[in-house]
């Protein structure tokens, strides 16, 4: 998905940035207000991450001027600001979604996810909570458990998760789950499968480099053997 960051802060808009793109969504950067509601303007945003303080004009400004004009691309705001009366302000003015700063980035990662979901109406079947060698998952609460201890899993990596579970053992192609996860096309060649495959053998199996569960099929894809 292609996502928008508005933010003067040029290391924090840079962390973001990357961070995204590790997640899979194609992101563009603009430093202030004028910049951020000409990128909004062209329709090329899944989501903007939009904070209130920046320049020229400010975060507030920018979601007015955009809802006036018609553009309802979801906006999750973010500011210093946590007094209740900005947060209602914000809303008021459009926004679907409000993280303060100082900020965890699992948290922000998690609330674009579930903005990108419900905007796009995305409707997942129910999976119940399941498990393989030391590991538990309860999908529900998006709980995942290691030897009794919460592993904290990046949200695309939990829905991968999740994907590789939902086909009882048989083999998902990067095609598929490129499509199913991040919403890709399946003509994309990407890595970004592979990447995080990497990521949950590092966190969930015995041995990463000899993996029992989360299994790579030859010339295929993945499974997940439980």
């Amino acid at each position: 998905m292609r996502v928008l960051v508005v933010e003067d802060n040029v290391n924090l808009a840079r962390g973001l940035r990357h961070n995204l793109e590790l997640e899979g969504h194609e992101v563009e950067v603009a430093y202030d207000g004028t910049g951020g509601l000409d990128l909004a303007r062209s329709d090329r945003a899944d989501l903007v991450i939009l904070d209130l303080m920046i320049p020229r004009p400010d975060g507030y400004q920018v979601l007015r001027t955009l809802r006036e004009e018609g553009v309802h691309t979801p906006v999750i705001v973010l500011t210093a600001r946590g007094d209740e009366a900005d947060k209602l302000r914000g809303f008021r003015l459009g926004a679907d979604d409000y993280v303060t700063k100082p900020f965890s980035l699992l948290e922000l990662l998690a609330r674009v996810d579930a903005v990108l979901r419900r905007t796009r109406g995305a409707i997942e079947p129910a999976i119940p909570a399941f498990a393989f060698g030391e590991v538990r998952v309860e999908p529900g609460t998006h709980l995942v458990l290691r030897q009794g201890a919460v592993v904290e899993l990046r949200p695309k990596e939990f829905d991968l998760l999740l994907a590789l579970a939902r086909r009882n053992g048989a083999v998902a192609t990067r095609s598929e789950l490129l499509g199913e996860v991040w919403g890709y096309q399946t003509d994309v060649v990407s890595r970004t499968v592979d990447t995080h495959v990497a990521e949950l053998r590092r966190k969930l199996e015995l041995e990463p480099a000899a993996p029992r569960h989360i299994l790579t099929v030859r010339k295929a894809g993945y499974r997940l053997r439980c």
